[in-house]
């Protein structure tokens, strides 16, 4: 009887595992954040452009992007991800997310300090093919699985797993100075804008000196290559959604397409079109 009882469970919780759509997986993610578990785990997929209202949760979080790609905003870094890449975001920090292309992910909710050298901040990773696999067995076992069993020496791996990933620089920060952060929010809007930094600077109310102090104090970056990040990213996000890279060059700000596919390679080590099959290589049998 007791067997029979877990496979029900197991059962009806799976075909509701994957949710559709931003409200459907809202809704389902904070049930989650209840469960009796140091994991709650889920699939859900979001049609292109859909994105979530502003939001934090009580546990942890760790998203694998499976198709797509997402533009994840919080309040100190924009973030973009790609698939074969997963986000953390510690429990508290308010986020927004919006799909370009239609969307899928599998993501965790995690009982804060369960991870050993856990981020304390966002972080973009590079995740490996264990990690993908633990990942599509977390979001497939019972929310209430046996935690002294399989499934939870499962679960215990793959946190190990996630405390060690290397990390991935597709974000820009943003500043916490709001005269800063009012500039980076509008060029994040509309990165092909060329307002130049004393005309943002005019805007402001400060001198061109203090402007580009502030700046780089900030953020670590000089206004021209936070700008020039901020495209890479958009187009990255664009590509991934899948269109064309001529269109996507010159609407990030670009005069041509050689001079961005050339920016593009040297910032990411490869061409758009070559970066975005990487992360999601084919397997080839020998």
């Amino acid at each position: 009887m007791k067997v029979a009882a877990r496979r029900h469970d197991a059962v009806s919780v799976r075909v509701g595992r994957k949710q559709s759509g931003p409200v459907a997986a809202a809704h389902y993610a904070g049930q989650l954040q209840q469960v009796e578990r140091p994991v709650g785990a889920m699939a859900a997929t979001y049609p292109n452009e859909s994105t979530s209202a502003r939001h934090a949760h009580r546990r942890d979080q760790f998203i694998l992007q499976m198709a797509g790609v997402t533009s994840m905003m919080t309040e100190r870094g924009h973030f973009v991800v790609p698939p074969g890449h997963g986000l953390w975001i510690p429990a508290g920090v308010v986020h927004q997310s919006r799909a370009w292309g239609e969307v899928e992910i599998q993501t965790i909710y995690v009982t804060p300090h369960q991870v050993t050298n856990a981020p304390a901040t966002c972080r973009l990773v590079k995740v490996s093919p264990l990690v993908e696999a633990l990942m599509d067995e977390a979001v497939r076992m019972p929310t209430r699985y046996d935690p002294d069993g399989r499934d939870g020496r499962l679960v215990e791996f793959l946190l190990d797993e996630i405390g060690g990933m290397p990390e991935v620089s597709l974000h820009v920060q943003m500043p916490p100075d709001p005269r800063l952060a009012a500039i980076c929010e509008a060029v994040l809007v509309d990165p092909s804008s060329d307002l130049t930094l004393d005309e943002w600077a005019d805007r402001c109310r400060l001198s061109r000196r203090t402007l580009t102090r502030l700046f780089r104090r900030e953020t670590g970056q000089s206004f021209s290559a936070w700008r020039q990040r901020v495209r890479l990213l958009e187009a990255l996000a664009r590509l991934g959604a899948g269109e064309a890279v001529t269109c996507v060059a010159l609407d990030v700000g670009y005069d041509s397409p050689s001079a961005f596919a050339a920016m593009f390679k040297r910032e990411l080590g490869a061409a758009p079109r070559q970066y975005l099959r990487w992360a999601d290589p084919e397997i080839v049998l020998r």
